[in-house]
């Protein structure tokens, strides 16, 4: 039988780890997560406070002094590392997430524990957050970029689809939390999906995608959807 191998490397050289104090963007920006940003994020998580937490390994924070210890413990990390998303019009952090399980010696990285207020949940700011987060990993020189999820959490599940990441299966009794189990839905991207992605992210930011109220005119999921290697077989469309 004949031997069969991967594709070579070629001249690709591991990327730095993620580390910028700030990541641009037209509808908002990141920062690296500070203290400055703690009073911020609690007023901004307090609507729906407790079901933001539904599928973390942590939280709810019923008192702002806990929540200030944890901000504190994210801070001092390095993986995950955490950013704050920034609003331009009040200059006030209204969410976070992050990049974990980097690892730059065999170009994977992955964005999680994404957790967002009210103002920003489902808008042009949130998507672009994402999006930009992926946009720093590929330009940076990673080769795949990574988005898991508790499988009951559809929405995650939905969110990730949309930006045209592939479904790739779902682990099943991949660890536990809060005392129940959780299967984790795996989606990823490659740099060889990069080239298209970018093409699809480019044109749904642009100014001219959004009519006077803001909405979309070309949904984001219509754009991308091409470049899905596979899709998640939980959701429509």
């Amino acid at each position: 039988m004949q031997k069969s191998f991967g594709a070579p490397l070629g001249d690709w050289v591991a990327p730095p780890a993620p580390g910028p104090e700030r990541i641009e963007g037209t509808y908002m920006h990141l920062e690296r997560l500070s203290s400055a940003h703690t009073h911020d994020l609690y007023a901004a998580l307090a609507e729906n406070h407790d079901e933001l937490w539904d599928y973390m390994p942590v939280g709810p924070f019923h008192a702002e002094t806990a929540f200030i210890r944890w901000i504190n413990e994210q801070i001092a990390s390095n993986d995950p590392l955490f950013y704050a998303v920034i609003d331009p019009v009040t200059g006030h952090a209204a969410g976070m997430q992050s990049f974990l399980r980097i690892s730059p010696a065999i170009g994977t990285i992955e964005l999680g524990f994404i957790t967002l207020g009210a103002q920003l949940q489902r808008s042009r700011a949130a998507s672009e957050g994402f999006i930009r987060m992926i946009e720093w990993a590929f330009n940076a020189g990673y080769r795949r970029f990574e988005w898991k999820c508790d499988a009951c959490n559809l929405p995650s599940r939905r969110a990730a689809q949309r930006l045209g990441l592939s479904y790739e299966g779902t682990f099943r009794q991949a660890t536990h939390y809060k005392g129940r189990n959780r299967d984790t839905a795996w989606f990823a991207a490659t740099d060889k999906d990069w080239p298209a992605l970018r093409e699809a992210y480019s044109a749904w930011l642009d100014l001219k995608n959004f009519d006077a109220e803001g909405n979309q005119i070309e949904r984001l999921s219509d754009l991308t959807r091409l470049v899905r290697v596979s899709s998640d077989p939980q959701l429509a469309g």
